[in-house]
């Protein structure tokens, strides 16, 4: 029998003690915090502990495996090989073997962004442990729980200025949530677990060092189980504050809800809020998704990569409701009377004063304050939404311009959103492509999108692709990605070929570093050191193995688009765009 696991409170479901998994009803929720079915995790299927007589390594791997881990991705190296056997001989978990280490920690990251469930990344000592970091902070700043696994050398050569030795402990610890050297064999299965334990509540890294001795010391030891040894996460606020919060939102006459990445799973307590007391919902531009953007409701992401009705409505606004948002410096969030709803205290009131903040799981807050709030029907604010709506979408229409050259960027948004699947998964790199993505683009409640959030690094779309493919592999998965982007991680796409996983990047090849240019602008600096090398994009990924296409006439961009997401291998489709807005620069 199989066992699934919470991706929020961390609840473990047991077939053994009920109907199997797959057979309950699809509007099942967890019975600890009323999450969807949807956000739960498998886990291997359940075994007695086995009693192992084999190396610290394997019972290292095994432990892994007992709490939920099922992909280790990496490169092999002197310092790692004892783990790395271990994952070999280990059925439980899959090894994926990228080419460079930054790879593999965006991987690791995309994971548990995509997931709520931890994976592995693994590398040697030394450098490989330091190309590890931006994939890191980019896990830390999103909440994304990752185990990093890095090698290290023999304990007597600690200290010694031995080759590859970097003193990793102090490198790790501003990044992670544990951070520990495994010394003695007895270490092994409760680093393990306090790793795993650490990244998964507090959302965030954990580090274990393994030195090279270590790894081949024979051991015999029980494997400690899961279940007993998590805890179950959930919380509401008092109903004194939940009553507060109500009278607010009853006193408003022009309320707008804020929906950040936290409210992720809630869309249809969003909608049923919104439709109570009559608000628009505007999103952040990591909640997008989170209901269906042809929804009357909503009006557009709001901030810097975000939509003027979106922005109007906010402005105008008597009141915010937001859930599970950063209040990131891009989201512009204007200080106004706010009810806030967030799990995480510390998230509460972090730029402005609140009216009040309810702190607990927005998939317990929602439906209570649904249940409480009077019923508001207000046709003047209904269509003065409708119309503003309605003239944000005319807009982006106009700016389409389908017959221009080079192709404009707003027109690639608009094939896409015409072509991908409605449960696509969608990986986004950091540049002009997001920001036309999160302005121009209409999401569906059934796709996903990851992106380098509050780090905002440069080629994190295409493992993030690469992941989301191993994970759902019947799923549409596009990576949208820019040429500066693309050129940081392009050995990956080799990975995809070697994994036989289908992924299809759009490269918005503006041979420029857009952003950066259009910063200098505004800012009043030259334009300087922005310019690309171009590169047959569409020739490197046929040299690697996979399918290639160049599309340099806007009318031949429909049916580029059509072959790539017909096609069975890893796919690139390199389109000459404008580095330009929506003036020449």
């Amino acid at each position: 029998m199989t066992r699934y696991r919470c991706a929020v409170c961390n609840y473990v479901y047991d077939e053994e003690k009920g109907v199997k998994f797959t057979e309950l009803p699809e509007d099942w929720r967890c019975p600890v915090c009323n999450a969807l079915k949807s956000v739960f995790v498998e886990l291997k299927e359940k075994e007695k502990p086995e009693l192992l007589e084999n190396t610290v390594s394997d019972v290292l791997v095994e432990q892994m495996a007992e709490w939920g881990v099922e992909y280790v991705f990496g490169i092999p190296g002197t310092s790692s090989l004892g783990v790395v056997d271990a994952i070999r001989k280990n059925p439980k978990i899959t090894y994926i073997q990228v080419r460079h280490e930054l790879t593999a920690a965006f991987m690791a990251s995309a994971y548990g962004k995509l997931t709520g469930n931890i994976s592995a990344c693994l590398t040697v000592a030394g450098p490989g442990a330091s190309n590890l970091a931006t994939g890191l902070y980019d896990a830390k700043l999103d909440h994304s729980p990752v185990l990093a696994l890095t090698g290290q050398v023999e304990r007597v050569s600690l200290g010694t200025d031995i080759a590859q030795e970097i003193d990793q402990q102090p490198f790790f610890e501003p990044i992670c949530v544990f951070n520990k050297t495994m010394m003695s064999k007895e270490q092994s299965t409760i680093l393990v677990t306090q790793a795993i334990k650490h990244a998964l509540i507090e959302k965030g890294v954990s580090h274990i060092g393994i030195p090279n001795d270590v790894q081949k010391l024979p051991y015999k030891t029980d494997i400690i189980p899961l279940e007993g040894n998590l805890a179950n996460q959930t919380s509401s606020p008092l109903e004194t504050h939940i009553h507060k919060a109500v009278n607010i939102i009853n006193d408003s006459k022009r309320p707008v809800i804020i929906a950040g990445f936290g409210s992720m799973g809630q869309g249809n307590n969003l909608i049923r809020l919104a439709e109570k007391i009559t608000s628009p919902i505007v999103t952040t531009f990591r909640g997008k998704g989170v209901i269906n953007e042809e929804h009357p409701f909503y009006m557009g992401s709001h901030g810097k990569i975000g939509s003027t009705s979106a922005s109007e409505m906010v402005q105008k606004s008597d009141l915010l409701i937001v859930i599970g948002s950063s209040f990131s410096d891009l989201t512009q969030i204007p200080e106004k009377p706010t009810v806030q709803i967030d799990r995480d205290p510390l998230m509460i009131a972090k730029r402005y004063p609140v009216e009040v903040g309810l702190v607990g799981d927005a998939s317990e807050i929602i439906p209570k304050l649904v249940n409480l709030v009077k019923k508001r029907e207000d046709s003047k604010y209904k269509g003065e939404m409708k119309l503003i709506k309605q003239s944000w979408i005319d807009l982006l229409e106009k700016e389409a311009q389908k017959d221009k050259k080079p192709i404009r960027p707003q027109y690639i948004i608009k094939v896409l959103n015409e072509q991908l699947d409605d449960d696509a998964i969608i990986a986004l790199d950091v540049g002009e492509n997001a920001w036309w993505f999160g302005r121009n683009f209409f999401m569906t409640d059934k796709q996903k999108m990851l992106l380098s959030g509050n780090l905002g690094s440069m080629g994190f779309g295409m493992p993030a692709a690469i992941v989301s493919k191993l994970i759902y592999p019947n799923r549409q998965v596009a990576c949208l990605v820019g040429d500066g982007g693309f050129s940081m991680v392009m050995g990956d796409f080799l990975t995809a070929v070697k994994y036989d996983l289908p992924i299809k990047v759009f490269l918005f090849n503006n041979k420029q570093l857009g952003m950066i240019m259009l910063e200098q602008k505004v800012e009043n600096y030259v334009n300087w050191q922005t310019e690309l090398q171009d590169c047959d994009y569409a020739g490197f990924a046929e040299n690697c193995g996979g399918f290639g296409l160049r599309v340099d006439d806007p009318t031949e961009l429909p049916l580029a688009v059509d072959k790539a997401l017909k096609s069975k291998i890893p796919t690139l489709v390199d389109i000459n765009t404008d580095p330009a807005r929506f003036i020449k620069i």
